[in-house]
């Protein structure tokens, strides 16, 4: 009875396996699926983000500010900001309520609390739902 039970468990989770289907997990699948079905908007130099708090992405040297279904910032770096796509955190200094093009951006792997990368920010492109 034991190894009946044991069997069926096993064929469950083998089944579940085969059944998974393969994703594109790739930066440029990533974010096109972002932007799927949004309308890219004029560039702008500066978002505010004093009453956001927008989900953080990167593709590539893109960083992505997705900050609801209906509004995703694409903001094109010139590299060294990838590492937020591996989950590291990414700091900015702000001294006001925006960022803006040009400010610098550093990502830190938290954990050892060492700065991993730098990269300039460049124009915000707004993505926005119809």
């Amino acid at each position: 009875m034991r190894f009946l039970s044991t069997f069926a468990a096993a064929a469950a989770l083998s089944a579940g396996a085969i059944a998974a289907a393969p994703r594109d997990r790739s930066p440029e699948a990533e974010y096109q699926r972002l932007i799927a079905g949004k309308t890219a908007g004029k560039p702008q130099d500066c978002i505010d983000t004093r009453f956001t708090n927008p989900q953080l992405s990167a593709a590539g040297t893109k960083l992505i500010y997705r900050v609801s279904n209906k509004l995703v910032y694409v903001s094109e770096t010139g590299g060294g900001c990838e590492n937020v796509r591996r989950g590291d955190t990414l700091v900015t200094r702000q001294f006001q309520t925006r960022l803006c093009r040009g400010d610098i951006a550093q990502t830190i792997d938290l954990p050892a609390r060492i700065p991993s990368g730098s990269c300039a920010l460049g124009a915000f492109v707004p993505y926005r739902a119809q």
